[in-house]
């Protein structure tokens, strides 16, 4: 991740898409500007598993294995899914480098303090049927 970090800065600075300093108005503004395409790109994610889905259901109507067609159809979103799953770690990285976090440590630290929580969600293992478990990080 260190990697993808550093590489991620100097792209930032080649392309001058670097978060502005100059005043707290153009710092404010684009901050703002970065939180809302990286909503933009995470609302994209949500978009290729909704085709997933749909492409899923679709391929069962026609008879095609829940199996086999879940496959397909997350064959069929892997290619676009990365993409914009790689537009979401660019504005991220933004991010972490705009307030010079290193995302690597606090990565593993927050997964550090989630694994050690008191109230920690019901395991797979004691998830009542017919159920959904929701993961919250």
């Amino acid at each position: 991740m260190k990697e993808v970090q550093a590489f991620s800065k100097e792209f930032q600075a080649e392309m001058d898409w670097e978060i502005s300093d100059e005043s707290f108005e153009k710092t404010r503004a684009s901050l703002l500007n970065n939180y809302m395409l990286l909503s933009t790109e995470v609302a994209e994610v949500a978009e290729e598993l909704r085709k997933m889905f749909n492409l899923t259901y679709r391929l069962k109507q026609e008879g095609v294995g829940e199996q086999e067609a879940f496959s397909e159809a997350k064959a069929q979103v892997k290619e676009e899914l990365g993409k914009e799953l790689a537009d979401c770690i660019a504005y991220l990285m933004k991010l972490y480098n705009y307030f010079q976090i290193d995302a690597e440590e606090s990565f593993y630290n927050k997964m550090e303090e989630v694994k050690n929580r008191s109230n920690k969600d019901v395991t797979k293992k004691e998830q009542v049927p017919g159920t959904i478990q929701i993961l919250d990080f």
